[in-house]
């Protein structure tokens, strides 16, 4: 029973999952950065030290840019993604999904987005732990890279929900 406890919100999660019934909530709305293609290909800059191949980040074509400025899109003036977590999920779903680099693209991906929510002042909760565990990060990556197009809305729920206050 203790163990149950101990992963109740993980099984929460799941059973939302099943269910269909995964919900948007408990997200931050003020954004402190807007990330944009100059800034993010800065941040690649910096990457590269870490990543000594030289084909890392060297993009095959436009779609780079593309996903970043697909998280800003809006509608009859109202953001399609208004949280700092769905910009984040979709930072990295669309990163990874358009493979828009020649190599690193989950890698650059998962960078991103860390740094993004960084930047927002979200990466930590408040007693300085992470909101998301790295083991969780990678399989969430590994699974968006093997996920069907059709699947999209609910990766993002996922990783919203991961990455949401109540982590």
């Amino acid at each position: 029973l203790k163990v149950i406890l101990d992963y109740q919100k993980a099984l929460h999660l799941l059973d939302e999952y099943d269910y269909q019934k995964l919900e948007i909530k408990k997200v931050t709305t003020q954004e402190k950065f807007k990330i944009s293609y100059q800034k993010a290909r800065r941040e690649l800059y910096r990457l590269k030290n870490h990543y000594p191949s030289g084909l890392f980040g060297l993009e095959k074509d436009q779609s780079f840019s593309g996903s970043i400025g697909a998280i800003y899109q809006s509608f009859d003036g109202k953001d399609l993604y208004p949280s700092i977590e769905e910009k984040a999920a979709h930072l990295l779903y669309f990163v990874v999904k358009n493979h828009s680099f020649i190599d690193g693209n989950k890698r650059i991906a998962v960078s991103l987005f860390l740094w993004f929510l960084n930047e927002n002042g979200i990466l930590y909760n408040e007693d300085g732990s992470k909101r998301l565990a790295d083991n969780a990060l990678v399989a969430l990556t590994l699974l968006i890279a093997e996920s069907r197009a059709e699947e999209k809305d609910t990766m993002v729920k996922v990783i919203v929900n991961l990455i949401n206050q109540n982590n």
